[in-house]
């Protein structure tokens, strides 16, 4: 009997014994696939370091400190290296003229390396992983246990709640709070947000909306404004905002993981879908859009897209799909004037001050940008924040000569025309907002003689014509008032320094 009792201890001795070694095994497997995750970062992070020397060595130490400082390495998914940077702006910027230099860097360390993509990291994140997103189909796979038993393992990646809002990166700065409003974009803000408080509300109206314009005019702010706003105290709302290139990326990604059902079924349950730079869709992209969109309308799920031509002028679409588009609301953005340039400098130069202490942007200065930087809004933007780097690394106060020599290449070429006094009697009447008879007048009140000062030194300064001449025009004076008042102004603008801005802005709104 003590013979069996110490057969079974030794029984349950060895069992006790075995099942310690299998998970000892298991143990062991865990440590190894940690190990070799964390080799894998590590050479990744070795890589990203022998690229970052090329590149220094490649662009100097200023470029590199300016442009690629802050880029960062996130994966390596096939032959496509996925990097981040903090801003939108530097993005597009590195994108536009350094993405070959990179590539090119990186091909030199590992020649498999054939494509890149840029995301923008929100609150020091960067949104999505491609290797994740957008959600793969489940499906099943069978292995083997440690007894040699058939498992079925199912797995799903799904979004979480608070990626409601993923698909590209969204900026947080673009907000209808942020968007300045004036008669070129005003319609395209009121029903950017109707659609928002519609599809806040479980609703859809205007659909599909289609908003397109020339670049840099506003569509990508109001699409991502839209996405806030819809989604602001409601994570379970799906909303998601693609950038076309990131829809093709996934789209195809999809299709080489054969999760293609999966990627579709995860676009038509979408409660609003958002899509920018619609004149980069090609190719079989184009026609899985085609096919998302019918079922998104058919499922009366709101679609906002923006594009830089309307509907009709997209070759890369079947006629089916531009009728869809052409059949919702379609709204242009039109060129930005004078006031609305001038609004959105403003606003600019309020949120600079805020960050940067000590900032100033006088309002000639703000003038001089709103008239000479005509492009697009982007480039608006572009100048306030030069100017602004221009006075934090040089300490140099904002002046219309500082941002003459600084915005050189942001400012369209001109001719240099003749002027004429008539033109420099209409700028200065029109810049002090008095009558031109008044400065004609024999008047003496200060409004007045400050203003004919000016004028009279503008044309001693910008024309040909003699002192009694001048005098002539501005109401018979003798040339000695004339002299007079050229003298003054000179005297004045050596201690007043914005008297001296203000004259080379009406010099060069005469130049133009």
């Amino acid at each position: 009997m003590n013979q069996n009792i110490i057969s079974g201890s030794g029984q349950q001795n060895m069992e006790k014994s075995g099942n310690f070694s299998t998970r000892q095994k298991q143990e062991k497997q865990e440590q190894n696939q940690t190990a070799l995750t964390e080799k894998t970062e590590q050479d990744i992070a070795k890589l990203w370091q022998r690229v970052r020397t090329i590149l220094r060595s490649s662009v100097g130490e200023d470029i590199f400190s300016s442009w690629f400082a802050r880029l960062e390495l996130e994966e390596i998914v096939d032959d496509l290296a996925h990097l981040s940077v903090p801003t939108r702006f530097l993005c597009s910027w590195v994108q536009s003229n350094y993405k070959e230099k990179i590539l090119e860097s990186f091909q030199l360390e590992m020649a498999q390396i054939e494509r890149l993509h840029f995301t923008v990291r929100v609150n020091g994140q960067a949104r999505p992983r491609l290797a994740t997103t957008p959600p793969k189909e489940e499906k099943s796979q069978e292995k083997n246990n440690s007894n040699g038993e058939i498992v079925t393992a199912t797995s799903s990646i799904k979004a979480a709640p608070s990626d409601a809002l993923s698909g590209s990166a969204l900026d947080s700065r673009m907000t209808f709070e942020t968007f300045v409003v004036g008669r070129p974009n005003e319609i395209a803000f009121g029903v950017a947000k109707q659609v928002a408080h519609a599809a806040a509300n479980n609703s859809v109206t205007f659909n599909p909306v289609y908003i397109h314009s020339t670049v840099g005019l506003g569509k990508s702010h109001l699409l991502s404004a839209i996405a806030w706003a819809a989604g602001a105290g409601n994570n379970s709302k799906k909303i998601v905002y693609l950038t076309a290139d990131h829809f093709m990326y996934h789209f195809i990604s999809a299709v080489q993981r054969q999760s293609a059902i999966g990627f579709k079924e995860w676009l038509r349950n979408i409660d609003l879908l958002l899509i920018d730079d619609m004149q980069f869709l090609q190719g079989k992209s184009a026609t899985e859009f085609g096919h998302t969109l019918s079922a998104l309308l058919t499922g009366a799920k709101q679609v906002v897209v923006a594009g830089d031509a309307p509907p009709r002028d997209l070759d890369m679409l079947d006629e089916r799909v531009k009728s869809r588009l052409s059949g919702g609301l379609v709204i242009p953005i039109s060129p930005f004037d004078l006031e609305l340039r001038r609004a959105i400098v403003g606003k600019r130069a309020e949120q600079a001050a805020a960050r940067f202490a000590g900032i100033h942007f006088p309002d000639p200065v703000l003038d001089y940008i709103a008239h000479s930087v005509i492009s697009h809004g982007r480039d608006l933007d572009g100048a306030i924040n030069r100017l602004v780097a221009a006075n934090q690394l040089t300490g140099e106060q904002i002046t219309v000569p500082l941002a003459e020599k600084t915005l050189a290449d942001l400012i369209r070429a001109r001719e240099t025309r003749r002027v004429h006094i008539d033109d420099i009697l209409k700028i200065v009447s029109r810049h002090f907002k008095i009558a031109k008879n008044e400065i004609l007048s024999p008047r003496r009140s200060r409004d007045v003689v400050r203003p004919r000062q000016i004028a009279m030194y503008l044309a001693k300064s910008l024309t040909s014509r003699s002192l009694p001449e001048i005098g002539r025009r501005f109401g018979g004076r003798d040339h000695t008032t004339v002299l007079h008042s050229v003298r003054k102004v000179q005297q004045l603008i050596k201690s007043d320094d914005n008297l001296q801005q203000e004259i080379e802005l009406l010099k060069r709104m005469l130049e133009e």
